[in-house]
């Protein structure tokens, strides 16, 4: 009985300190929670809310059920944003990827000055979606930008890549594999991991570089591709900065950059048509939902993880 109470009274203390160690962490937890509250949920259901709008904010919203969908498949603009998007999403990002491995590939050689290039090869990704580089961009393929002087030297006369319909997404296409810094740092770390024993024993077999690369580099590295495809297709279905830059808002020329971000602004903010906007911002998120649980559906046929 002595025995009973005294496991008792020991585990009282305890069992108290358990509780403030919690009660501290959730006070410590209340900036976040109410951050997550205010700033995201409640905007977030606003929005739904507003999707079923007609919304101008000037007056009071007025329920209008499903005709904000509806609406979408008579706009040729909404069509238009979703083809570039789509455009720029599925050629950008294999390309961005592979120009990322390559150079995580030379790095991992083991280079004099790693940590110098691995810095300044992460650079873009930092500065890749800001006002400045987008300003940048537009005059490197302006008129007179750096890439039509280039081109004087060799006699070609060439015009605004920014204002040709059949270029100017090209060039933002471009812009988006040139911040391959953050997927090329991700990359690296995993070929860090990649037992270098598999490659010795490769190379006792006789096999090639390109076979040790198909064999045992990509099977090992199919993980890291799926995190980076995925972390990289969420942010380019939701680029907006270099289009706003580079085509001054409007998603021009003859609608080549009008991403899909970019015309739910110029709904929401350029026409004051938020319940549109709203609706818009919906169809965008249950894209992306849809897109991501694609790519973890199809994971199981390419992704290889170290217990299969």
């Amino acid at each position: 009985m002595e025995v009973a109470v005294a496991t008792t009274r020991s585990r009282r203390p305890r069992a108290s300190k358990l509780h403030s160690q919690g009660l501290a962490a959730h006070i410590f937890l209340i900036p976040w929670q109410l951050g997550l509250l205010l700033v995201t949920a409640i905007p977030l259901f606003a929005s739904l809310y507003l999707a079923f709008t007609d919304y101008n904010i000037l007056s009071s919203p007025e329920f209008n059920g499903l005709e904000n969908f509806r609406r979408m498949f008579s706009d040729e603009y909404f069509w238009a944003s979703v083809r570039v998007t789509l455009v720029y999403v599925f050629v950008s990002i294999p390309l961005q990827l592979a120009f990322a491995l390559l150079l995580a590939l030379i790095l991992d050689r083991g280079l004099r000055g790693l940590a110098f290039y691995r810095s300044a090869f992460y650079l873009p990704s930092l500065l890749g979606t800001s006002v400045a580089i987008a300003i940048l961009w537009r005059q490197i393929f302006g008129d007179d930008g750096l890439i039509n002087q280039a081109l004087g030297l060799f006699g070609v006369h060439g015009e605004s890549w920014l204002q040709n319909p059949a270029t100017a997404l090209s060039t933002l296409i471009v812009l988006n594999v040139w911040t391959f810094g953050s997927p090329m740092v991700i990359f690296l770390a995993g070929l860090r991991q990649i037992p270098e024993e598999l490659y010795e024993a490769a190379r006792v077999d006789g096999a090639t570089v390109v076979r040790q690369f198909t064999h045992i580099t990509v099977p090992l590295l199919t993980p890291i591709i799926f995190f980076n495809l995925i972390l990289q297709t969420i942010g380019a279905f939701q680029t907006f900065t270099q289009a706003h830059v580079v085509s001054g808002g409007t998603g021009g020329p003859a609608n080549s950059t009008l991403f899909y971000t970019l015309y739910i602004y110029q709904q929401g903010f350029a026409n004051f048509d938020m319940g549109y906007a709203s609706a818009l911002a919906w169809v965008l998120m249950i894209a992306i939902a849809v897109v991501t649980a694609i790519h973890f559906i199809l994971s199981k046929y390419w992704v290889f993880y170290g217990d299969d």
